[in-house]
């Protein structure tokens, strides 16, 4: 019976390159013999494993076997050489490291023609043999995680120092500041607005608008903006002494204000104790006075409050003034005018001896018809007389006399009140003189009613453009300090600091990334 030949089977785990080298065939001798590889070749072949995996080109494997030449390191493959060179601290890859190994290479070739790389025959090329044993790995991957866990170790502790030095420690120095070190202030607040008189024939949209902020939204504006600004902070200070009070010993240095500060110095800790705030929906101006202690802080609240209401009482002085001088200024001239027409009026009549015009031409005219009736008559007796055919010359003569008498003094009469007879100025002339004086008097007395009208309305609009400031919230003396608050102020610090930290260990991770890159 012919029996098949039959191979024998070996258990055979190819863990090497299969270039041909002196370190693979030493590999396979051990594999041959039986022989178990250690922990640390366990390693490195997991190493080499990893790097296959990578992908690497071969330009890339050329590259970093002539890198290892470079540096003197004696590598089992390419990939030997590239687990090498990352283990000593080089990049194979760098574009530098592979110019300076072809530089290397073409000084130590010494003009030899470069050929590629040849295996030699006379090496036989076997798989590795070695028995990737479970306690080997569970050793290897054993190391592997206490490597892990001692780097995120140290990791954590230079985590935990940096954080302390950067973040805690300056929160602790902040804080001890604020709960230790730092002058308590004293704050006092008031509130009050700013409002005009009422208006009685405003209009209807005024009227609307008049009982809101929106009606002194400028003036409660104008009064804030003057509390903030140097001239009030002068004042105060040459008043009050304001930069002598935040100059004392006794106040800490990082809120003592130097003896020989500027102004400028001075205005910008004026603005820090001295905070306004306008509410535009209500026109409430909000006032927080800040200072070192609580009598000063009353002090100083009142006294800006005095220049507010100052201030409040001038914006409108000058038009209220131009208003009432004009106004007065034509009553005094229509009150001029009128006295010079009523003296006019005096000097006409003392001039024509008459006092009323009417009278005197009442007078003449009365004293005519009297005369025309007595003619009247005298005429109708002289006919009567004529019509008898012997009329008595003794009786017919004194009434023709008298006839002619009285025509001639109707005639004297009549002229007194038409035609100018000597020094005599006739009635007509003379009523036309004093009516017209008199005309003058009326005009000039109804000029000073419109004057004194203008006047009146003149004061009442002066009175409605008045401003007043009412007092909502007097200022009050604190009995507690109210600043620092040292909680708030050491939270905050801590969140400042742990935010730059993050910011700046963002930007420097990123910068790494793209340097590495």
């Amino acid at each position: 019976m012919t029996m098949k030949p039959r191979a024998k089977k070996y258990r055979i785990r190819g863990s090497g390159p299969l270039n041909g080298s002196s370190g693979e065939k030493g590999e396979a001798g051990k594999g041959v013999s039986g022989e178990v590889s250690d922990a640390r070749e366990v390693s490195v072949e997991q190493e080499i494993q990893e790097i296959r995996k990578e992908g690497l080109t071969g330009r890339q494997l050329r590259m970093a076997r002539r890198v290892a030449q470079k540096h003197g390191l004696k590598a089992t493959s390419d990939f030997d050489a590239v687990r090498l060179l990352r283990a000593k601290g080089v990049d194979p890859f760098q574009r530098g490291n592979a110019i300076i190994a072809t530089e290397n290479n073409s000084d130590g070739a010494g003009g030899r023609t470069q050929l590629p790389q040849t295996v030699p025959l006379a090496k036989t090329n076997l798989p590795s043999t070695n028995v990737d044993t479970a306690g080997a790995r569970a050793k290897a991957i054993l190391e592997v995680q206490r490597d892990i866990a001692r780097r995120r170790r140290r990791r954590l502790f230079l985590l935990f120092t940096r954080l302390a030095f950067f973040v805690l420690l300056p929160t602790i120095l902040v804080g001890y500041y604020f709960y230790n070190i730092a002058t308590p202030m004293y704050s006092t607040t008031s509130q009050f607005v700013i409002q005009k008189a009422d208006s009685q024939g405003g209009s209807k949209i005024g009227s609307l608008f008049g009982g809101t902020g929106l009606a002194t939204s400028q003036d409660s504006i104008t009064v804030q903006s003057y509390l903030q600004s140097r001239d009030a902070m002068l004042r105060l200070d040459r008043e009050y002494g304001f930069k002598a009070h935040f100059s004392q010993d006794w106040i800490d240095p990082i809120q003592r204000l130097d003896p020989d500060a500027t102004n400028e110095q001075t205005y910008r800790l004026y603005k820090r104790h001295v905070i306004l705030s306008y509410d535009p929906t209500e026109g409430i101006v909000k006032m927080e006075v800040i200072a070192a202690d609580p009598d000063t802080s009353v002090l100083y609240s009142n006294a800006l409050i005095s220049y507010a209401e100052e201030q409040v009482d001038h914006m409108t002085s000058r038009m209220r003034d131009d208003q009432m001088k004009g106004a007065e200024d034509n009553y005094s001239e229509a009150k001029e005018q009128l006295d010079i027409a009523q003296e006019k009026v005096n000097s006409l009549q003392e001039t024509l001896q008459i006092i009323n015009t009417e009278v005197e031409v009442a007078l003449l005219t009365n004293s005519i018809a009297l005369l025309e009736q007595e003619l009247l008559q005298a005429e109708l007796s002289l006919e009567e007389l004529r019509s008898n055919p012997r009329p008595n010359p003794a009786k017919l003569a004194p009434l023709e006399r008298k006839v002619n008498s009285l025509k001639s003094k109707i005639q004297e009469v009549r002229g007194k009140l038409v035609s100018n007879s000597g020094n005599d100025v006739s009635v007509a002339r003379r009523t036309s003189e004093l009516r017209g004086a008199e005309r003058e008097v009326e005009t000039r007395t109804m000029m000073l009613e419109a004057a004194l009208q203008q006047l009146e309305n003149s004061r009442v609009e002066a009175n409605r453009q008045t401003r007043y400031l009412s007092m909502g919230v007097s200022p009050v003396k604190p009995d507690e300090a109210a600043y620092p608050r040292k909680f708030e102020n050491t939270l905050l610090a801590l969140l400042i600091f742990s935010g730059a930290y993050l910011m700046i260990s963002l930007t420097a991770s990123i910068l790494r990334e793209q340097v590495s890159s």
